[in-house]
């Protein structure tokens, strides 16, 4: 049952002023419009529960993470339902996405119970040593204090209430305040149910974990700029995410803000793997563009090769492929106005030819493909921008030293992806220095969309792919943004945190 409140410290709280959810489908609700005032009880809570939450053994965080795992999927048809209707998106993605919902919270809950995470280094005494003695030294990774989460429009459970940001800094020993996303209220109020409920059953403080709907900009901003906040996770456009960025850095304590924020996810198909398996790149490349809407942060939404007949005939069989794709539900009308725009921005672009133009209206989104030369491209820096939705730009070359050239004009991406045989290996050789400083994640043979949650996945980049090229929001690296080496001085075994010991 839903409330349309908050949760805050263990209490749901609500207040006169509401707002509506817009379902792509099905009945709207009514939730509690949040405010700087919800924002300051919560953060607040996160403090006070700082101290008793991170000196909890990793054990209990664990069993606490796996504890809520359990909750989410108690409720899962619940979620579905509530969530196929607030976002469009079909019943397979949600359960798909809560099942790695669910993975996340296990999968931190197993890594902290390791101890490579912790980073334990120790330098003996050496009291003998001329012409002074050395002091004994011990390091440790520590939580930083409460974390700031606000959730992602097109992953409401993934990198949402309990997603991967959440589910990391809650594995660190951090508290958690949650800014929920306007376009799934619903869905993050049920997720909030659930860790609620493993928070009671694990006995961890209140303020381990609170959840603020709605609200306006103020809301955001006091979330970021509260003194007890210590760092923020966000997922969303460039320009809100800057703006919140700029907050941060401004506070008189600047924190660390980890935002992912927009990357174009560029595909280069370099000649040999063009002439011998184009057609299967050009209908793989339309199935990764307009999976889910090109609702992904990986969308692949640039493809760049050598102009020639070889081009012309993946023009053509991705026109084909595209085509076959009919209408699909955007997750906002504002996503879907801001596609539109987008596609508009592309299309006045000079030199920018259309080879696919369908027709999309209210919260439907079809796909589009356009073409432009590689002169046209490097002289027109709007078209490296990011269009959300199935939206794709293919950028025809005239050799590979051009090729070059439009690889060392991208700005930072979440990925970039090479088509190679063995006969292009010097070319790809030659490409690969660039790349390596353009994104977080280098792909051979494949598409970008679809990002496993593992120890070795890299998703950030440089930027304004994210805003800290040394971090990842996916995998279990990502719990290093919620940690803070602390050296122990000739310190007493008694005083040391419980983490030193194996």
């Amino acid at each position: 049952m839903l409330t349309g409140k908050h949760l805050i410290a263990g209490n749901w709280v609500g207040n006169d002023q509401t707002f509506a959810s817009s379902p792509a489908h099905g009945p709207s609700h009514d939730f509690s419009v949040g405010t700087p005032a919800h924002v300051t009880a919560a953060c607040d809570a996160a403090e006070a529960a700082f101290p008793a939450y991170s000196a909890k053994t990793r054990a209990d965080r664990a069993a606490f993470l796996n504890r809520i795992a359990d909750e989410i999927e108690a409720r899962g048809a619940e979620i579905t339902e509530i969530g196929t209707q607030e976002t469009g998106l079909p019943t397979a993605r949600l359960e798909g996405e809560r099942g790695r919902t669910t993975m996340q919270l296990r999968l931190f809950a197993t890594h902290i119970l390791k101890d490579d995470w912790l980073d334990r280094r120790h330098d003996a005494a050496l009291p003998d040593r001329q012409p002074a003695p050395r002091p004994d030294i011990k390091l440790l990774q520590r939580p930083i204090g409460p974390v700031a989460v606000f959730g992602a429009s097109n992953f409401p459970l993934a990198f949402s209430t309990a997603g991967g940001d959440t589910a990391s800094a809650l594995a660190a020993g951090c508290p958690v305040v949650v800014k929920g996303h306007s376009a799934h209220p619903g869905t993050g109020e049920i997720v909030a149910q659930a860790i609620d409920a493993a928070i009671k059953a694990c006995d961890m403080p209140p303020g381990t974990f609170s959840l603020v709907q709605g609200g306006k900009r103020d809301v955001g901003e006091a979330l970021v700029q509260h003194p007890c906040i210590k760092a923020v996770g966000f997922t969303g456009s460039l320009a809100g995410g800057r703006a919140l960025f700029n907050l941060c850095a401004a506070r008189p304590e600047p924190i660390p803000f980890f935002g992912e924020l927009g990357s174009v996810n560029p595909m280069f198909l370099l000649p040999a793997a063009l002439a011998a398996r184009g057609e299967a790149i050009a209908k793989g490349w339309a199935g990764s563009l307009t999976m889910g809407a090109g609702q992904f942060c990986t969308n692949p939404g640039i493809a760049v090769l050598i102009d020639g007949p070889e081009a012309d005939a993946f023009v053509e069989t991705s026109k084909t492929a595209v085509s076959a794709i009919g209408p699909q539900t955007m997750l906002t009308d504002g996503i879907a106005d801001a596609y539109r725009q987008g596609r508009d921005r592309v299309a006045a672009g000079n030199g920018v030819r259309s080879v696919l133009t369908t027709t999309c209206d209210l919260r439907n989104a079809t796909p589009y493909l356009f073409e432009v030369s590689g002169q046209d491209w490097l002289a027109n820096h709007a078209l490296a921008e990011e269009v959300f939705g199935p939206l794709g730009l293919i950028v025809r070359v005239r050799h590979a030293s051009e090729m070059q050239d439009i690889a060392r004009s991208l700005q930072g991406q979440l990925t970039c992806t090479l088509h190679l045989d063995d006969a292009d290996t010097d070319l790809g050789r030659a490409l690969m220095p660039i790349l390596e400083r353009k994104a977080g994640r280098l792909l051979a043979n494949g598409f970008p969309t679809g990002v496993e949650v593992v120890d070795s996945q890299v998703h950030g980049g440089p930027y304004p792919a994210s805003t800290n090229f040394g971090a990842t929001s996916v995998g279990t690296m990502s719990i290093r943004r919620w940690l803070r080496p602390v050296a122990y001085q000739n310190m007493p075994d008694a005083l040391l945190p419980l983490d030193w010991a194996k």
